[in-house]
């Protein structure tokens, strides 16, 4: 090859090499930068939530009536104000759905410019769930089924009792041939665990001579267990108001076994790093629920067509549930949590490690001396 060409092929392929170097180069920094504004806008963005949240004095009818889903973020805040206080509501729980109704919390908050959140609870369980994994800080569940959680290191108080319920019962098809719980003997039975309803029927089992391992118990969430009842799956039905009273009446089922003092209370359970971080505002919930409470004493039909509308009911069905089976009178034990109702969940402590519903080397008996705390509803109610 002539020294000419050589020299000339060698110049451009330094040339060439310099300009895929620089090239190279520019296309790193290049993409340098893009990941540095990419980190510096995930670190400063937010992402609209999934569940929407009702603002602060939101009126009634609005977004503070809205359903969510329970996964948000915790409701730290800055000093001794959170930015938003998350709460449940449930068909169970009457005092719930009049203050979501009214919006009574918000407007008390307004002036202080927090949130507060409603979430669905379909049953104590739900409930226990949501308050475990930090995505409620106020949970309704029943007596036991706190207790229950308090014996599995759920970090939860029961600050104060909404009502004496007569919310569950042993149904069984109008058409059921089953008139007593030996019967049960061999049977399916739907249930919720983790529930008052659960509960109540291991009671009863035990009164009967019976215990788990000789019935069938089938879990299903309250309103599928009527469900299961109207379609023949199931022989009997542990169920819980509204979904029983709508059995009865609507279906024809049959109550054979009832017992008030078997039905734990219904209990409004708080974190325990809420209570402690922002104890004021502990009170101002627990202030609005016995609002709520004087409120159903004083206006049952308005209270009855509240809880019909929200959970889709006939009006003889909410009436049933709210008027017939739905103690609100303090000296039953409502408000203040106290003596009532740790007389109601002492029977529940043996129950737990009986029936194998909790480890073997927790302690239910330490629980329930720790989970109820008066003080905030004592602080409010006089």
């Amino acid at each position: 090859m002539p020294q000419s060409v050589r020299l000339w092929n060698e110049r451009n392929f330094e040339i060439m090499s310099t300009r895929f170097r620089s090239l190279f180069i520019l296309m790193a920094l290049l993409l340098a930068t893009s990941l540095v504004l990419a980190a510096c806008g995930d670190a400063t963005s937010t992402t609209a939530p999934a569940s929407t949240t009702a603002a602060a004095g939101t009126s009634a009818g609005t977004s503070a009536g809205s359903a969510t889903t329970a996964a948000s973020a915790p409701s730290t805040g800055t000093g001794n104000k959170p930015t938003e206080i998350r709460l449940d509501y449930a068909y169970y729980n009457p005092s719930s759905l009049v203050l979501k109704k009214f919006g009574w919390l918000e407007s008390d908050l307004a002036a202080d410019k927090i949130n507060v959140k409603w979430v669905l609870s379909t049953g104590s369980n739900k409930a226990n769930e949501y308050v475990s994994a930090n995505s409620i800080d106020f949970g309704s569940t029943a007596g036991a089924a706190a207790l229950l959680a308090r014996t599995n290191n759920v970090p939860l108080k029961t600050v104060y009792v909404y009502s004496k319920p007569e919310w569950t019962a042993l149904v069984v098809p109008g058409n059921s041939t089953i008139t007593k719980v030996e019967q049960l003997k061999g049977k399916k039975i739907a249930v919720t665990r983790g529930t008052d309803p659960f509960f109540f029927l291991l009671r009863i089992l035990k009164d009967a001579g019976l215990s788990q391992s000789d019935v069938e118990i089938v879990n299903l969430q309250h309103p599928d267990g009527r469900t299961a009842l109207q379609r023949g799956q199931v022989d009997a039905w542990v169920g819980l108001d509204p979904h029983m009273a709508a059995a009865e009446l609507e279906d024809g089922a049959k109550i054979i076994y009832r017992n008030i003092d078997y039905n734990t209370y219904g209990t409004l359970n708080a974190r325990e790093d809420f209570l402690k971080q922002y104890p004021d505002y502990a009170r101002k919930v627990i202030a609005e629920y016995e609002k709520a409470r004087q409120w159903i004493l004083a206006n049952p039909d308005q209270a009855a067509q509240i809880l019909s509308d929200e959970a889709k009911l006939s009006l003889p069905v909410a009436k049933k549930e709210l008027v017939e089976r739905t103690v609100l009178d303090p000296k039953a034990g409502v408000g203040v949590p106290g003596d009532a109702l740790k007389s109601a969940l002492t029977p529940v402590v043996p129950i737990l490690t009986s029936e194998k519903l909790v480890p073997d080397d927790a302690n239910p008996t330490k629980a329930l001396s720790e989970l109820i705390d008066p003080t905030f509803a004592s602080a409010v109610i006089k």
